[in-house]
């Protein structure tokens, strides 16, 4: 009887895990869709090169501080509505964007997309903490994991598609509509929880997480992370186009190799986690050396992507970063759950991933910077030293993996 009810309350969860997955990649193909749209939208409202850049950058500049109202809401509020809401709000202005008509509106359409996705990942750590018990949280969080290297390869491979036959504005009002169907299965699914899920648990002060050294080592370790993965999305593409010489179909598949391992590596490494955890060895200690091996492979991965010169091993190191990458979008959510347990999941993400997309503020700018004034060189070399470090900051930085105690 016990398994049979474990089952039928699962079940749902399931189904849950699979919605979330589905959002995040709706979430990339939105964010992302304006870099498919460039070359037709920046010439179309005669932007020039730094005011598109602006507009662009717009998401981030709200997308990571807002997070820390997103996280503490999740732990406060009903996290389903929230989910629900900042759905609304993203589809609302993905399809917007398809009438917009300068720089000052996309600009704001923008800024309120970095507002309406921030939900994402606080909202998503809270409900796999609340619905997923640990010896299935690795392949729990590697659905969310792989979804976020499937958005940018199915976003810019569906959307170059629909730029090439119909326009980049029918782009735009395609993914709002599709990302705003997400909320009919999510109503089902929700309605379909345990009614005791909806109940939030006990509230604590936010200083009681803020001031634990855990919370600001992680944000430190999710910075390293995301600077590698920010610089790989934003300059690999100009890089493979302009110094080794590809067509634009070439770097398209060249770069979507490195999303798919990503989301395959993803699945088998949750997997083999959950299968180390089940066995009854420390689920601390296999995520730990996870990151520590993934971010020093990753690191000298992007070195290697400019110093060799032949495709095939382009490729290869692109594949090897994917499956690294893969390993740091898993574990940094699946270690901040821990760390944080039930009650404190939301606030805990929400603090991490803003101090992790700070790479995303400042990364692409100063890599801008290096590549004009002394060319690639420098900013793979930086990004595959602050990537590399990271591996280190999990062999000594990171405090001793355990939930922490709130008063």
């Amino acid at each position: 009887m016990a398994t049979l009810v474990r089952r039928r309350t699962f079940g749902p969860a399931v189904a849950l895990i699979l919605l979330l997955g589905a959002s995040v990649i709706l979430n990339y193909i939105d964010r992302g869709a304006v870099g498919v749209a460039a070359p037709l939208m920046k010439s179309d409202l005669g932007l020039s090169a730094t005011a598109f850049g602006l507009a662009v950058s717009g998401f981030f500049w709200i997308y990571a501080p807002i997070q820390l109202v997103l996280g503490w809401l999740c732990d406060r509020l009903s996290v389903y509505r929230l989910f629900a809401l900042g759905t609304v709000l993203w589809s609302v202005c993905t399809l917007s964007m398809g009438f917009v008509g300068g720089f000052l509106s996309l600009f704001i359409l923008r800024l309120m997309l970095g507002v309406g996705e921030s939900i994402a990942f606080p909202g998503s750590s809270k409900l796999i903490c609340r619905h997923v018990p640990p010896e299935r949280r690795g392949l729990a969080n590697a659905v969310v994991a792989a979804a976020l290297a499937l958005g940018p390869a199915i976003g810019t491979l569906l959307g170059g598609s629909i730029v090439a036959a119909f326009g980049w504005r029918i782009m735009f009002v395609v993914f709002g509509i599709a990302s705003a169907l997400w909320l009919i299965p999510w109503q089902r699914v929700v309605s379909a929880l345990p009614i005791d899920a909806h109940v939030t648990e006990a509230r604590f002060a936010v200083r009681e997480v803020i001031g634990r050294w855990s919370l600001w080592s992680m944000g430190i370790a999710h910075f390293c992370v995301n600077f590698g993965f920010y610089f790989l999305l934003a300059w690999l593409p100009l890089y493979l186009v302009q110094q080794r010489g590809l067509a634009i179909i070439g770097m398209t598949m060249l770069a979507t190799l490195g999303y798919a391992v990503q989301a395959v590596a993803a699945i088998a490494l949750g997997s083999v986690s959950d299968r180390w955890t089940q066995s009854g060895r420390s689920e601390a200690a296999i995520r730990r050396w996870m990151m520590i091996v993934g971010q020093i492979v990753f690191g000298a991965c992007i070195a290697g992507i400019f110093l060799v010169h032949n495709l095939f091993a382009i490729a290869v190191l692109l594949s090897i970063s994917g499956m690294c990458t893969a390993a740091g979008s898993l574990n940094l959510f699946a270690v901040a759950q821990m760390f944080a347990g039930r009650r404190a999941s939301g606030t805990w993400v929400g603090i991490q991933n803003s101090i992790g997309n700070v790479a995303g503020i400042i990364g692409p700018v100063i890599c801008g910077i290096l590549i004009d004034r002394a060319g690639y060189a420098g900013a793979f070399m930086l990004t595959a030293t602050i990537t590399a470090f990271g591996g280190l900051w999990w062999a000594f930085g990171i405090p001793r993996i355990e939930e922490i105690e709130l008063g």
